[in-house]
C-alpha cells in the first residue's frame, strides 16, 4: 500500500449516552437495564476517527456546542490525530446527543438530538481541506445544503465523495450525481429506491436503481448476508465475516471510514470493502461507537487469525 491517505470529513459529532438493556421497552413502559454508558460518537466523528485509526491524515468539519460534551469529544478525536481546526464551537448551544438502547442480542435504538450539528453552514466548509484531500465523507445528520456545497467543492477539484445517507432523507439526483460511492444499507436502500430490500436479489436491483440515479458506486451493506458492490455493469457479493456480536453501533460508520482510508491506499473498490468488512466485524464485537471502532494493527491480527 502507498502512503497515507489524505481524508476530509464534514459531518455530526455527538455524545452517546448508551444504555443496555434486556429487550427495547414498549411504548409507557419502564424496565430495568444491565448498565449505562457514555461514549463519543456522531457518524461524522465516527467516520472520521475509523479512517483514522487506518493511518489516514483526517480533517473533521463541523460543530460542536460551548459545553462539557463539546470539550470532551474534541479532546478525544485529538487523542486519535484527527485535525480539529475546522471545528466551530457554536455559542449558548449544546453538542448533539444520542441516546442508545442495545439489547442482549445486540441490536440498537437510536434517539438523536442535533444541537449543534444542525448550526453547521457552508459558512464553515473550510475549502482547503477538501481541495487538499483525495477523498471526502458526508452522512446526513447536518444540514443537507451543507453537505451539497462540500460535494461541489469536492468535485470541482476532482476530490471524490464517499456518501453514507444515513438517517435516510429524500435526496434530489443532483446529489447523485457528484457522489463517487454510495453506502447504504438494506433499510437506507428500500428508502433510496423503492425496492424493499431483503436479500443479494433485491439488493442487486436496489443498487442499479441507486445507480440509474448518477451515482458512480453503491456499496450495499447487508449485516449477516455481507455486503453487495455494484458500478457500471460490475455486480460483486462479499459473504459476511462471523463474529459474536455484541453491539452493531457504528459498525456501518466503521466500514465507511475504512473503506475510504483502502481506496486513498490504492486499492480497488472490490479489495477496499473487504478491508471494510474486517473493521466492521471486529467494531460488532465491542461496545460503543468510538470506543469499537479497531486501529489498523488490530485488523491486521484479526485477517491472519482468519487464515
Amino acid at each position: 500500500m502507498k502512503s497515507s491517505p489524505i481524508i476530509c470529513v464534514i459531518g455530526s459529532i455527538n455524545m452517546d449516552l448508551v444504555f443496555r438493556t434486556p429487550r427495547m421497552p414498549a411504548a409507557g413502559e419502564t424496565i430495568s437495564g444491565h448498565a449505562f454508558v457514555q461514549i463519543a460518537g456522531g457518524k461524522g466523528a465516527n467516520q472520521a476517527v475509523a479512517a483514522a485509526r487506518q493511518g489516514a491524515h483526517t480533517t473533521l468539519i463541523a460543530c460542536v456546542g460551548d459545553d462539557a460534551y463539546g470539550l470532551q469529544s474534541l479532546a478525544g478525536l485529538q487523542q486519535d490525530g484527527i485535525d480539529t481546526s475546522a471545528i466551530a464551537t457554536i455559542e449558548n448551544c449544546a453538542t448533539g446527543v444520542a441516546g442508545i438502547f442495545v439489547d442482549d442480542q445486540g441490536r440498537n435504538s437510536i434517539v438523536i438530538a442535533a444541537g449543534a450539528n444542525a448550526r453547521l453552514t457552508p459558512a464553515h466548509i473550510q475549502i482547503a481541506a477538501i481541495q487538499s484531500a483525495q477523498l471526502l465523507i458526508c452522512q446526513c445528520e447536518t444540514p443537507l445544503a451543507t453537505i451539497q456545497a462540500a460535494m461541489q467543492i469536492a468535485n470541482q477539484h476532482g476530490v471524490k465523495v464517499v456518501f453514507n445517507p444515513a438517517p435516510a432523507i429524500p435526496l434530489p439526483d443532483s446529489i447523485f450525481a457528484l457522489v463517487s460511492y454510495l453506502v447504504v444499507n438494506e433499510t437506507e436502500a428500500g428508502q433510496l429506491s423503492g425496492v424493499p430490500v431483503t436479500d443479494i436479489n433485491s439488493a442487486r436491483l436496489a443498487a442499479q436503481h441507486l445507480l440509474d440515479r448518477g451515482v458512480q458506486c453503491v456499496l450495499l451493506t447487508l449485516g449477516e448476508q455481507g455486503v453487495c458492490i455494484s458500478s457500471g455493469s460490475q455486480f460483486h457479493h462479499i459473504p459476511a465475516i462471523k463474529v459474536s456480536v455484541v453491539d452493531t453501533t457504528a459498525a456501518g460508520d466503521t466500514f465507511v471510514g475504512a473503506f475510504a482510508a483502502a481506496i486513498g491506499y490504492g486499492l480497488n473498490e472490490l479489495d477496499a470493502a473487504k478491508e471494510a468488512q474486517y473493521s466492521a466485524a471486529l467494531a460488532v464485537t465491542k461496545l460503543g461507537a468510538q470506543s469499537s471502532i479497531p486501529h489498523r494493527a488490530e485488523v491486521e491480527k484479526f485477517k491472519s487469525g482468519l487464515h
